[in-house]
């Protein structure tokens, strides 16, 4: 079964320095129907005009993963990390028993595109932690590289839930396989370009929700960018 959640149906704020989609329930949007999917929480897609972020904030009790499209987001926490991020890089934080943070545009001129995703942890009180990792194109171009993963498998990022995350980049007719063991799930988003999955065609901020299904094939339609989501 597979069940879409169109881009122009998420909810979206625009604060002039900042312009979120939410797939998902998030701050002052509100939709039960939409409040997650298993153990993921938020997908936004969050656009951060130049100079704009977010100032020191705290959090705790999830797995905060961002995924950089365009542009370039610094960061700094109270665990002593400070790093740029950028497109093709990945950064998770275990905010576990408490972490704050920054993300700022470092960049005068150019807008940030980001996703920050977050999924409920295996368990509450976990000691915070950080970690970024770059994955070129190359090694996403064609092929379902897993980005994040419990066992941190083929050097993805620790993430503290029986949950991973591929990321993929796919030109016109490439496809890739998704192959979901029984009881597992997966979420599909489209991050850039239009793809076809199980028949239904996706754009660029799409999602869809996969249960009851052992294998899908993802087909560009057009130069694409996708994450995949496998779930318990």
């Amino acid at each position: 079964m597979i069940r879409i959640r169109r881009s122009g149906d998420r909810g979206r704020a625009d604060h002039g320095w900042l312009d979120s989609r939410f797939t998902f329930s998030f701050a002052d949007y509100h939709d039960p129907r939409h409040m997650g999917f298993r153990a993921l929480r938020v997908i936004n897609d969050d656009r951060i005009a130049p100079s704009g972020g977010f100032p020191m904030h705290p959090h705790r009790d999830m797995e905060i993963v961002t995924y950089v499209v365009e542009g370039a987001i610094a960061h700094r926490d109270s665990l002593g990390n400070g790093s740029i991020i950028r497109p093709g890089e990945v950064q998770r934080m275990t905010a576990g028993t408490g972490v704050v943070h920054s993300e700022y545009n470092p960049s005068d001129r150019e807008t940030t595109r980001l996703l920050q995703i977050w999924i409920l942890p295996r368990r509450n009180g976990l000691e915070p932690g950080y970690e970024q990792k770059a994955f070129p194109d190359a090694e996403r171009r064609g092929t379902l590289r897993v980005v994040a993963s419990p066992d941190a498998r083929d050097g993805s990022v620790t993430i503290q839930q029986d949950a991973a995350i591929y990321a993929s980049r796919l030109g016109a007719g490439e496809s890739v396989r998704i192959d979901l063991a029984r009881g597992r799930h997966a979420w599909v988003q489209v991050v850039q370009g239009d793809v076809q999955l199980g028949g239904h065609d996706l754009s660029e901020g799409d999602g869809a929700a996969v249960s009851d299904e052992t294998a899908l094939e993802l087909v560009g339609r057009a130069d694409a960018e996708v994450l995949v989501f496998n779930l318990a």
